[in-house]
């Protein structure tokens, strides 16, 4: 014959108490996007060293810190967006096998302006900007304004 089994706790919780949140829990959507620079790309068609200074300083770097000021799922829309790499241009994937990044299935993609834009790779909240494409090439649109 088995005993039935009976809980030790007969009173509820104090309902006053809260649970603490681990924030390793906390959904990667929801984290402010942070930026590493480590692997940005140098030489090739989409080399950083292409910016001039002027346009850093007065476009590029207002809007990117304007992005972090938001959390991931704002900045991922229709404007920016995840691009699977066997969809960009030829050229853009051969770059990727020359620097060593062509272990990653996708890039993240940010708009800019109508052209331009910033790639890099996502890890959690994390991106690790790549390129800087003024012309819209790595991932050319036949959209008007693109």
């Amino acid at each position: 014959m088995t005993k039935k089994k009976i809980p030790i706790a007969i009173i509820s919780p104090d309902a006053r108490k809260k649970a603490r949140v681990d924030d390793k829990l906390i959904a990667e959507k929801d984290n402010i996007i942070s930026w590493h620079i480590g692997s940005i790309d140098l030489d090739g068609d989409w080399a950083w060293s292409n910016v001039d200074s002027g346009n850093f300083i007065s476009e590029i770097l207002p809007k990117v810190k304007n992005f972090e000021t938001m959390q991931w799922s704002e900045i991922l829309n229709r404007n920016n967006h995840e691009i699977q790499v066997s969809q960009i241009c030829r050229d853009a994937q051969k770059r990727l096998a020359e620097i060593k990044k062509d272990d990653t299935e996708t890039l993240i993609s940010l708009r800019l302006s109508g052209k331009e834009r910033i790639w890099g790779i996502r890890y959690k909240n994390i991106l690790k900007i790549i390129w800087w494409d003024p012309n819209h090439s790595v991932y050319p649109s036949d959209k008007k304004h693109t």
